[in-house]
């Protein structure tokens, strides 16, 4: 072991007095990583939460390919700002309102996930009038800020019809009470917003591009390198990174994938670091079909 943990991050390096087992196990939890990209992202959203209610509140429409990690920065957005009890009112005060987009959404399918994501109950044979009262009056209690709706892209399974419908009402929502909304999705994403101008415009576009050879990607290596519990400092050329990028496609999931993989191997076989030779050797346990979303 090195003596001198430093290439670590604090919280790492304490986990390299545990076992092989136990190192191991640590890498393949699911925890985030603050990258500088991630981090730009989260500011945006912070300053978003902090503005005052106003009639016309802004947004932002986050659009990405599948794997560049939108739905993780929602729930790290989502987890930092958790709900309280208000014991004098009892009540939840929610400033952050998280939800997937049902695959066939129509507006009926959206209250009753929104009502269900808030633990609210209401009978099958509400009308859309009852469940969107509901809706408002429970919003309106929790003290919504922000609406983050993830897989927005699937409003384009609707008819032309139920999209306007979906639309329409996500612009309400957003005047009515006076929140901000985040939509998240891919690329496709897009088309489904503009089909309403005025939502769309209130909505300022966030894009999470594919990584490419640049100091940005340097950045996210350095800070994954740095979460590894690796007892020797990794050294890792210009010339890898860029068949790192070529193995992952420049997708932020197959990077982590490939690094934390690249880690197990390096426990396992007592190398203790991801060099050029191992990213040269790396082979993905399997190899997935390619995705069109």
């Amino acid at each position: 072991m090195s003596p001198d943990p430093n290439h670590l991050a604090p919280a790492t390096a304490a986990l390299l007095r545990a076992n092989d087992a136990d190192r191991i196990a640590a890498i393949r939890e699911e925890h985030w990583i603050t990258y500088p990209r991630a981090r730009g992202s989260l500011e945006l959203l912070e300053d978003l939460l902090s503005r005052p209610r106003s009639t016309r509140m802004p947004g932002y429409a986050v659009y990405a390919d599948s794997g560049m990690g939108k739905t993780m920065l929602m729930e790290r957005f989502r987890r930092a700002h958790p709900a309280s009890f208000d014991s004098v009112e009892r009540r939840l005060v929610t400033p952050v309102l998280a939800l997937q987009m049902a695959s066939h959404p129509t507006e009926r399918r959206f209250y009753g996930h929104l009502l269900s994501a808030i633990g609210v109950p209401f009978t099958a044979r509400a009308t859309v009038l009852d469940l969107e009262i509901q809706v408002l009056r429970n919003l309106r209690r929790m003290e919504v800020k922000l609406l983050m709706l993830d897989e927005v892209h699937n409003i384009l399974a609707g008819s032309a019809k139920e999209q306007r419908i979906l639309l329409n009402l996500l612009r309400y929502l957003s005047n009515e009470l006076q929140i901000s909304l985040v939509c998240l999705g891919v690329s496709e994403a897009r088309q489904a917003v503009g089909g309403d101008v005025q939502l769309a415009r209130r909505l300022d576009e966030l894009l999470l591009p594919r990584w490419q050879g640049d100091e940005e990607f340097q950045e996210l290596v350095v800070a994954i390198v740095r979460h590894l519990p690796l007892k020797e400092k990794s050294q890792i050329s210009a010339r890898a990174l860029r068949q790192v990028l070529q193995t992952t496609d420049g997708l932020t999931a197959g990077i982590f994938s490939m690094f934390n993989g690249m880690a197990i191997e390096a426990i396992a076989s007592g190398t203790e670091c991801i060099s050029d030779d191992s990213i040269a050797a790396w082979r993905p346990p399997t190899r997935a079909a390619p995705a069109f979303a």
